[in-house]
């Protein structure tokens, strides 16, 4: 937004004036006093703004006469008015222009007359604290980074490239190889585009790329004033930036010569928007490479299923890098079976092997990081027992508790009562997990007094500049541990971490979301590459109901590819992407009993247009959430192998409802996945 800056010139101080008992000149710098017969307290108490010159009295003065000329000797401004006890006086001017204005204040036979210059300046704001970045210390390429970039380079040079999939173990140095990428755009005059998943990576990322880029560097996100987003946005048409760094917002930013789009930590949810328009950023920046001959490199330790089946079909083009920069050694882990632990009479949320281990962290003046994987967690019920947790038996979901002690399953409306006893080893301790990241504070308060904690989540960063604050409070080491949820394990690196404890890695794996062993096989991969980033070796321990399951498993020794199969074997047995495609038909209105007859025509409407039996509909029932402020909301799901199949669905469900009336109090939307 631009910022008029007004500035009021040293003229001021010329007025003449004459007194009636003598001809003197004398400085407007003085106040005059109206019983001294001077007039009014002018050069001190005068301010301007874009529009408005504000006059300040603390008397009252009667019969003002207020003349503003242009440069020409024009009148634009003319009024007889009062001025009294503090009050501002506006004198609004439509459009001031550059230059010189005369104001004439007059009274009686007295009068001022002085000169204002009007310049107008633009400030772009912007929030980037970068004082305490130094320049770069260049790390050089080790082989495996100069072959990744020559093999994206190949991809490059070719008529039709497509878009480059990095799958690099976490701390293989996938940034520095992005850096390489945009030096090379950059000296072809191009500009960058780089994504990250959330605000909480901002900090580091912006570091590393300013200390490399300097001012090309600029960065936007959701914490920004909306003046600050538009400067951003600003600067970069004018091309006062090459590099923007952001959330998926800042895909759109107006470069004149976009030259690559980098998607760092692909797999993340957060790239998907969840409100109108429904886009995802990975595809939309496929398409706007596409429409701007810009190239996009995607990177992650542990790539998304869909982005990784398109690498192993030849859509995209797969890079890997499998040895971590400098060598070093990826965390060993330990997976310890919570079962035991309450069969050992231990009920705290931290277990004695991590206990153990945080102690002898602590006495080495080595810094701990606690995860709490509560992504996705829904109130889903297990026992703590055996760990067997409540399914959906069509969906292969969890089941999530509701306030009537009634478990539903938010794909299918499956609904059955809370067991009182577990169904599988009888045990009476069955029910949700109840631990948060401030009584995990609490526990280890109570257990390690003299150690200074440091809690990221929701609460403690809610403010603008708090995740910024938190981490270079950790990284200066003011703190010994940081506990915090999903934000403290995505692209940070602090060498001196060098134990990292999941407290509970069945959170996300119980989610009624077909995702959810994907999710947690990714939080817990990124989780576990916190430690040992420096000299000093790490370690990560995994607390688990579940040691067995193939995604925890998997997740200890970092072994994607085992992952991905055994994923893929399932989503291909249900028909879940990419194994097929599927379309959600969101619904939502502010009268639950509309809602359900109209989602329940929807239903009827497309058994009607495709009767073949390779469509597979779930549904009409509750979203997950079925309620939000006073707007019910239901889903149905539709799977087919033919993408372009649900798209002809898609466009006749949408001319039904325009010329169905019924729909007018109902807002439907299209989600494909």
């Amino acid at each position: 937004m631009k910022n008029a800056v007004l500035v009021l010139t040293a003229f001021l101080f010329l007025f003449p004036y004459k007194l009636m008992a003598e001809n003197t000149l004398v400085s407007i710098e003085g106040t005059w006093d109206i019983e001294d017969e001077r007039s009014i307290s002018f050069a001190p108490q005068l301010s301007i703004d874009e529009q408005n010159i504000y006059i300040y009295s603390e008397e009252e003065l009667n019969d003002l006469e207020v003349i503003i000329k242009d440069s020409l000797g024009n009148v634009i401004y003319y009024n007889v008015t009062t001025v009294s006890g503090y009050t501002t006086y506006p004198i609004l001017i439509d459009n001031w222009n550059k230059g010189k204005y005369t104001i004439q204040i007059k009274k009686g036979s007295r009068y001022m007359q002085g000169i204002i210059r009007i310049e107008y300046d633009e400030i772009m704001r912007t929030s980037l604290n970068t004082g305490d970045i130094s320049g770069e210390r260049r790390m050089p390429l080790t082989d495996e980074q100069e072959a990744a970039v020559k093999q994206i380079q190949r991809e490059w040079k070719k008529p039709s490239p497509k878009p480059v999939l990095i799958e690099g173990v976490t701390g293989s140095g996938k940034t520095q190889v992005y850096i390489k990428l945009i030096e090379q755009t950059l000296s072809q005059g191009k500009e960058a585009i780089v994504l990250i998943p959330e605000i909480a990576l901002t900090y580091q990322t912006v570091r590393r790329f300013y200390a490399r880029f300097g001012d090309k560097v600029s960065v936007i996100n959701s914490r920004q004033s909306q003046g600050e987003r538009y400067d951003q946005f600003k600067r970069a048409k004018k091309g006062e930036v090459q590099v923007m760094i952001g959330p998926r917002s800042a895909l759109f930013t107006p470069f004149a010569s976009l030259g690559l789009i980098i998607i760092d930590e692909e797999h993340e949810p957060s790239y998907k928007s969840e409100s109108t328009p429904r886009y995802h950023a990975r595809e939309t920046a496929i398409r706007r490479a596409v429409l701007e001959h810009a190239n996009v490199v995607m990177g992650s330790a542990t790539p998304s299923v869909e982005a990784y089946s398109k690498a192993m079909n030849g859509e995209y083009s797969l890079v890997r890098l499998t040895t971590r920069y400098g060598s070093r050694p990826l965390p060993r882990v330990s997976i310890v079976d919570l079962r035991e632990e309450l069969k050992a009479g231990n009920r705290s949320v931290l277990s004695r092997e991590l206990r153990q281990k945080m102690k002898g962290r602590f006495e080495k003046k080595e810094q701990v990081m606690l995860f709490l994987n509560r992504r996705g967690y829904a109130g889903f019920v297990s026992c703590r027992s055996c760990g067997h947790v409540m399914k959906c038996p069509h969906c292969d979901v969890s089941l999530s508790e509701h306030n009537n002690e009634r478990l539903l399953c938010h794909y299918c409306g499956y609904e059955t009562g809370k067991p009182r006893i577990c169904p599988v080893c009888g045990s009476p301790y069955i029910g949700g997990f109840k631990a948060g990241t401030q009584q995990i504070e609490k526990v280890v308060r109570e257990d390690f007094p003299e150690v200074r904690t440091l809690r990221m989540d929701f609460d403690t960063t809610r403010t603008k500049g708090s995740y910024e604050k938190i981490l270079a409070a950790f990284a200066a080491h003011e703190a010994d541990i940081l506990i915090g949820t999903q934000m403290i394990v995505k692209g940070h690196d602090f060498p001196d971490v060098t134990l990292m404890g999941i407290v509970a890695a069945d959170l996300s794996l119980n989610a009624e979301d077909y995702r959810c062993a994907e999710r947690t096989f990714q939080l817990l991969c990124q989780a576990v590459g916190r430690g040992g980033r420096g000299e000093k070796p790490g370690e990560a321990v995994i607390q688990t109901y579940h040691p067995d399951h193939y995604s925890i498993q998997a997740a200890a020794v970092q072994d994607y590819q085992a992952f991905y199969e055994e994923e893929m074997s399932y989503r291909m047995l249900l028909d879940y992407p990419p194994a097929a495609h599927m379309l959600a038909v969101l619904g939502s209105g502010p009268e639950d009993e509309k809602l359900v007859q109209a989602m329940y025509y929807l239903k009827l409407y497309i058994e009607r247009i495709y009767r073949e039996n390779d469509l597979h509909i779930i549904g009409p029932a509750y979203a997950s959430v079925g309620k939000v402020k006073d707007i019910y909301r239901q889903v149905i799901y539709l799977k087919h192998k033919d993408h372009k199949t649900l798209v002809h669905i898609k466009d006749q469900l949408e001319k039904y409802i325009e010329i169905n009336s019924g729909f007018r109090k109902i807002y439907i939307q299209f989600d494909f996945s």
